[in-house]
């Protein structure tokens, strides 16, 4: 077990004995204990399977690759539209973790083996994202900001352009923008 893992279980105090039982179910699979991202998260040979997290409203198994599984109990949660990969599996207390103990087993093992078999997730291209209309305006006017955006990472393109479009409003996007044309123009990310 992960020290890390041991502290931050140890200090949660509204899911502690949930994150206990996930934790023990999650070991039980073989996985070894990392602690990425803040959570405890469970691997198979070095690769990201699992993480265990916990929001205001519930608790959850990350699935990284979740949405190449299967779901034939009906339990796996696509988080957002913009979540391409990963799916959740939740719980709101202790009593819903127990009683789907063996279903978790065999949710984990079924990740565990999208894993071994070395299956990846066809992403959507940055090209598929849509550009706000702001941000595109801000492309056509300087060379050098569509240069430096195009030399971001894809992921950090992505990160750009889902966090400008989210905004409703157009004076929010436009506010978004405003404020971060200096860190992409020194190559950083959203949150660098």
């Amino acid at each position: 077990m992960h020290p890390k893992a041991d502290a931050y279980i140890a200090k949660e105090k509204q899911w502690q004995k949930e994150f206990e039982l996930m934790r023990s179910i999650a070991l039980e699979t073989g996985m070894e204990e990392d602690f990425k991202w803040g959570h405890p998260c469970y691997t198979y040979n070095g690769v990201n399977v699992t993480l265990i997290h916990g929001f205001k409203e519930y608790c959850a198994f990350l699935l990284f690759k979740g949405a190449l599984m299967g779901d034939p109990n009906g339990i796996l949660v696509h988080q957002s539209k913009n979540v391409q990969s990963a799916r959740q599996i939740r719980f709101t207390n202790v009593k819903e973790i127990q009683k789907l103990k063996k279903v978790l087993l065999s949710y984990l093992y079924e990740a565990i083996e999208v894993e071994k078999a070395g299956f990846k997730v066809a992403l959507k291209k940055t090209s598929e994202y849509e550009v706000p209309e702001e941000f595109q305006q801000h492309l056509n006017k300087s060379a050098k900001l569509k240069k430096a955006f195009e030399a971001l990472t894809p992921g950090r393109q992505r990160a750009y352009l889902l966090f400008f479009s989210s905004a409703k409003q157009a004076k929010t996007r436009e506010a978004r923008i405003e404020k971060h044309l200096k860190d992409i123009l020194a190559g950083k990310g959203l949150n660098d």
